[in-house]
């Protein structure tokens, strides 16, 4: 059972003889009431409205570190978006240029050959 605020409020003079305090009822009253002090501490208002507000300051933090992230993260991915749009373009002027240069060597070819009659 756990010993009401009273035993917190008792106080405890010690003396200076050889009794260590192990058998003095007064003192374990007030090491009791000690121990339900701290335990009683989480529930103090102030105590939650620090707590609430330490933990409101690290989601902020957090959330700003967050946002941060994304901006490299979408920067960087707007980098790697232009890269592979100019080599695409490059890739597309080269098909067009190869493509040109096929139908040019093929009409050249056409025109090269030596004409056969089909009629002799």
């Amino acid at each position: 059972m756990v010993p009401d605020m009273e035993a917190a409020g008792s106080t405890c003079v010690l003396s200076s003889s050889a009794d260590d305090g192990v058998n003095n009822p007064e003192l374990d009253q007030t090491q009791n009431g000690v121990s339900t002090a701290k335990r009683r501490r989480g529930r103090n208002p102030v105590d939650k409205e620090y707590r609430s507000l330490k933990r409101l300051l690290r989601n902020r933090v957090s959330a700003q570190q967050a946002r941060e992230r994304k901006k490299v993260y979408v920067s960087d991915l707007e980098s790697r978006a232009n890269e592979l749009q100019n080599n695409n373009d490059q890739l597309e002027e080269k098909i067009s240029t190869l493509t040109n240069e096929n139908t040019m060597l093929r009409k050249m070819l056409i025109n090269t050959r030596p004409k056969t009659d089909d009629n002799h």
